[in-house]
């Protein structure tokens, strides 16, 4: 069962109008500003002041003593920042007084709004509490490290950011004697690594987005050729964020679609990247993908990767509108011809039916009546899309 609530296509679309009443001017001021984003990082040594792992860094902690903020049950130690030095105090004392009211959790990116002594002012601040392993005839002491990004936003990137931080769990030590050499450069391309795949995706593919857009929806798998690791890893990501995976409750949906298109190796979509644009074999689209062409490419033109995943989000939302739409039909029509009618105007006029009636097959197998009401829908689309051929 999908679940949404969402406006009007043109409203979902638009959604660069929707949030704001900005003019023409003022967007491209916007727009100038993200492309000159300043990202920042920090990551702070949390140790509990309760714990005797504490009382033998008690020296570590008086060296650091100018970079450390402590509170009665633990000390939150500055290990490296690229924060300006006066906003990363400001910083600091925002975190520990998230810790002290117990606001972050091991594990479990939080995202605020904080203000800094930085020129953006107001910024997203993602923080995340890793806590240190402990062997298993140790016991836990409760220390850790608090990893933060920060830039203008980054709100709608969290679980991105979840994955990228914990990345560097295996490579912390309160030393930090790998500093310059794996944390450092690590910290320093989250950004680009957690933020921009969406970015360069677009940016590769071009108007031939709406063929990516497609195989999310369809759950066609998608092969990259002759294309670095990076543009590999950036095409599955984007192809994951677009589909609609892990929104349906019950995973045999999923399944099923999976497994019928892993069966035919022939409805892969192929990019390959030995040319420039990459070409693309075995592309499918539909009305429904190409009406969300433009709003990609405006937005990966003004360079805002946080718009580019708004317009994502909405895309997604749209589609599982359409088919709750879809649903709610399917089951008037087991009743009503008149319902069966408005279902075939329905899927012809969304632009999407192909995507929907696959999703709902997959659904409604088990379902001997619905499946009966699909296959007619199947055909009605079926000799619509004939009857335009026939008149040429």
């Amino acid at each position: 069962m999908f679940t949404s609530q969402t406006s009007s296509f043109q409203d979902s679309i638009d959604v660069e109008e929707k949030d704001t009443d900005f003019d023409s001017e003022e967007i491209g001021g916007i727009s100038q500003r993200i492309q000159q984003i300043n990202c920042y990082y920090s990551i702070y040594f949390y140790q509990s002041t309760r714990s005797e792992a504490a009382e033998e860094s008690v020296a570590w902690s008086q060296r650091r003593a100018d970079s450390t903020t402590c509170h009665d049950d633990f000390s939150l130690t500055l290990l490296d920042s690229s924060l300006p030095p006066e906003a990363e105090p400001q910083l600091r004392c925002y975190i520990s007084r998230r810790l002290s009211k117990g606001a972050l959790l091991g594990g479990m990116g939080n995202i605020a709004t904080v203000e800094l002594s930085i020129p953006e002012q107001a910024v997203g601040c993602y923080c995340c509490l890793l806590e240190q392993e402990s062997s298993p005839d140790q016991s836990e002491d409760g220390n850790g490290w608090v990893g933060d990004v920060i830039s203008l936003t980054t709100h709608t990137f969290r679980l991105e950011l979840d994955k990228y931080v914990q990345g560097l769990q295996g490579s912390l030590t309160p030393e930090m004697e790998n500093l310059e050499s794996d944390v450092r450069p690590y910290l320093s391309l989250w950004y680009e690594e957690s933020v921009m795949h969406i970015h360069r995706v677009v940016q590769l593919v071009q108007a031939n987005v709406c063929f990516l857009l497609h195989a999310a929806l369809s759950h066609t798998p998608v092969v990259v050729n002759d294309a670095d690791e990076r543009t590999k890893t950036d095409v599955v990501r984007f192809i994951k964020a677009a589909s609609l995976q892990g929104l349906v409750q019950e995973d045999t949906t999923t399944a099923t679609l999976c497994k019928a298109m892993s069966d035919d190796a022939h409805t892969d979509l192929v990019i390959d990247c030995s040319t420039s644009p990459p070409t693309l074999s075995n592309a499918v689209s539909n009305q429904f993908c190409e009406d969300w062409i433009q709003a990609f490419l405006n937005a990966a033109e003004r360079c805002n990767p946080f718009l580019l995943r708004q317009i994502l989000e909405n895309f997604k939302l749209k589609a599982i509108q359409d088919m709750n739409n879809l649903k709610r039909f399917i089951r008037q029509a087991e009743m009503s011809h008149y319902a069966l009618f408005r279902c075939g105007q329905f899927l012809r006029g969304c632009g999407n039916g192909d995507v929907l009636l696959q999703n709902a097959r997959a659904e409604h197998s088990g379902l001997t009546e619905a499946c009966g009401i699909i296959r007619v829908l199947e055909e009605y689309l079926s000799e619509q899309a004939m009857a335009p051929a026939a008149l040429h």
